[in-house]
């Protein structure tokens, strides 16, 4: 263990420089001692630079390096690992510092799920270490019972996205929106956000080329399939898993119904039972690769009737994998305000008036305020623009709380006022 640990400690030495020039991501662990901070979501979200911005932050208020351990578990030269030997790898670098038994330390695990029985490990360091944990994972792992079982309430879990539009715009080094906002202002962030719907905000393809972009995001859904859910669930149909997620990506922000899926494979040759169907989706939501947002209703019967919405992680992912949403920027404008929404941890539905109109979002935020959302890319045609007022209208009227038309301008807008809300 001691040779692996001081190769382990030499790479992240040498790492740890050549992240300062990353761009800053818009999160923060819990502050909470004596917890667990996790950091959760899809691979190749950004997750393992988050944890590197977190150690700068630690070096910039006074930590040494020699107080953090930077482990990743995703590293071949260490897997597979048992916990037994995961406790021996951390014991080594007690061992090689003795003098951080005494002293307040800090933890960074990277993808830790791949150590079968980790919650073990990390619990007795708790108990019997002053240190500080903080540790990272693919949400098809880490959202499932292993924390809330395991852990039992000493965890805090924070979720990371792929950029969003504002760190895009850092990331190429773009002009962010800022006021007077008029037409020459609104016209260039109108072609910088179509241009960011394309390409997408996963970290590691902003300076692609437009070929290695498409087919990096490609194998980015082809990891996930494979390493998060039919390794870990035992997969055997893996043409009708691979069908589900090219059919849920081609109908973002629409409806999307289990039955007439279920129907619809048959019809293609599929042999599928509707549970099936159901575990699948659930294991896509927990990869973090695809969104479901059930109708708002006091009804829970009506709640589990209706189709759910389905969103995607990435708008670019969208692009990448199905070639048919290029040119419907409605339906990536109203998936990209559903991420934005779902980074502020609002709860997030949507409505169906009793004359049958669609209100896109309804949330709920932390204090337990309402709002709805009728999302639309450009409205420019007057008669457009009565038939969404008409039915903000109805819903204010059936539900009780105000609603709002959110445009592109008005997106814009939230931007340049630095706005922690839409």
């Amino acid at each position: 263990m001691q040779a692996i640990l001081h190769t382990l400690l030499e790479e992240f030495r040498t790492m740890l420089p050549l992240t300062y020039s990353s761009v800053a991501r818009k999160y923060q662990f819990h502050e909470a001692k004596n917890v667990i901070k996790v950091a959760i979501g899809m691979r190749r979200s950004g997750k393992t630079y988050f944890l590197f911005q977190t150690i700068r932050e630690l070096q910039s208020a006074g930590i040494p390096l020699e107080k953090i351990l930077y482990i990743n578990f995703e590293d071949d030269r260490i897997l597979p690992m048992n916990t037994q030997e995961m406790g021996k790898l951390i014991d080594a670098w007690y061992t090689l510092y003795p003098e951080n038994h005494t002293q307040c330390c800090y933890l960074f695990l990277d993808e830790v799920q791949n150590v079968e029985g980790w919650p073990l490990v990390l619990r007795r360091l708790l108990d019997t270490k002053n240190i500080q944990i903080y540790v990272t994972g693919s949400s098809a792992k880490l959202l499932s019972k292993e924390i809330a079982t395991s852990l039992r309430g000493r965890s805090l879990s924070i979720e990371i996205f792929p950029y969003d539009y504002s760190e895009y715009l850092t990331a190429h080094a773009l002009n962010p929106p800022s006021k007077p906002l008029g037409k020459k202002t609104l016209d260039e962030q109108r072609n910088y956000l179509i241009k960011y719907f394309y390409w997408g905000g996963f970290p590691g393809v902003q300076c692609m080329q437009p070929n290695e972009q498409l087919e990096t995001l490609q194998n980015y859904v082809e990891t996930v399939i494979f390493r998060d859910i039919i390794e870990r669930y035992q997969i055997k149909n893996i043409n009708l898993l691979k069908y589900l997620i090219q059919s849920l990506l081609k109908n973002v922000a629409t409806p999307f119904s289990i039955n007439k899926f279920y129907n619809d494979s048959k019809s293609q040759g599929h042999k599928v039972a509707k549970d099936t169907l159901y575990s699948y989706l659930g294991y896509l939501e927990d990869a973090f690769l695809i969104f479901s947002v059930p109708i708002f209703s006091e009804s829970l019967r009506q709640v589990q009737s209706n189709p759910k919405k389905i969103y995607a992680i990435d708008t670019g992912l969208v692009v990448a994998n199905t070639f048919n949403l290029s040119d419907n920027l409605g339906k990536l404008f109203e998936n990209q305000v559903y991420l934005t929404l779902r980074r502020q941890g609002k709860k997030i539905f949507y409505y169906q008036t009793s004359s049958g109109y669609e209100i896109d979002f309804v949330t709920q935020d932390k204090e337990g305020k309402h709002e709805f959302i009728q999302v639309a890319w450009e409205i420019t045609d007057p008669a457009t623009r009565e038939r969404e007022e008409r039915a903000i209208r109805q819903a204010e009227s059936e539900l009780g709380f105000s609603g709002r038309i959110l445009d592109f301008p008005e997106f814009i807008k939230t931007i340049a006022e630095n706005s922690p809300s839409l």
